[in-house]
């Protein structure tokens, strides 16, 4: 279970809310409902990258049978924060493929919406998923794949301290972050 049941975490720019069944349940019928249930504009780009209609069912999927002890370990909603003349948005978002596995290992992926891309709000998702993570003594080692040719993201993971230890059988870049014990 995770620590303290974290349900949003707070960054300099962002909120990132942790996904429930209700908020992926309206996320797929309801775009109206679930704009309201985050507090958030929801943009006519959504969903983000290979956070997707599958990604969606499937998180959906796993919080129907493993409820809400896997909120905090699926995904999480990145809200841009309001300011003047601008109402709090969504930009991206992240998260886990589950919680810890028996050696304390996770793996994280996150997607940030085209007209938001290349403004630091990747890496500032992936800092969040980071620090939520480490705060769950049972986790060791945060796994991250991505493509040779997203540059991108592979800057993104460097900067959060990830290193590029291999490429995995379908020609995915393997980073790893090893946590402080």
């Amino acid at each position: 279970m995770m620590n303290n049941k974290i349900k949003s975490y707070h960054t300099e720019r962002l909120v990132l809310i942790a996904a429930t069944l209700e908020h992926i349940n309206a996320e797929l019928n309801d775009i109206n409902l679930f704009a309201s249930l985050i507090n958030a504009e929801v943009s006519m780009e959504w969903p983000p990258g290979e956070y997707d209609k599958n990604a969606q069912e499937y998180f959906r999927e796993l919080l129907i049978k493993g409820g809400d002890d896997l909120v905090g370990w699926l995904g999480w909603y990145a809200i841009k924060l309001s300011e003047e003349k601008q109402s709090a948005i969504l930009v991206g978002a992240g998260g886990y493929f589950g919680p810890p596995s028996e050696t304390g290992e996770i793996e994280i992926g996150y997607s940030v919406i085209s007209s938001y891309q290349n403004k630091g709000y990747a890496t500032e998702i992936v800092r969040a998923l980071v620090d939520i993570a480490s705060k769950d003594g049972r986790v060791k080692r945060i796994l991250a794949r991505t493509t040779e040719s997203n540059k991108v993201s592979c800057i993104v993971l460097e900067k959060n301290g990830f290193q590029n230890t291999s490429l995995d059988f379908e020609n995915n870049i393997l980073y790893e972050k090893r946590l402080e014990t």
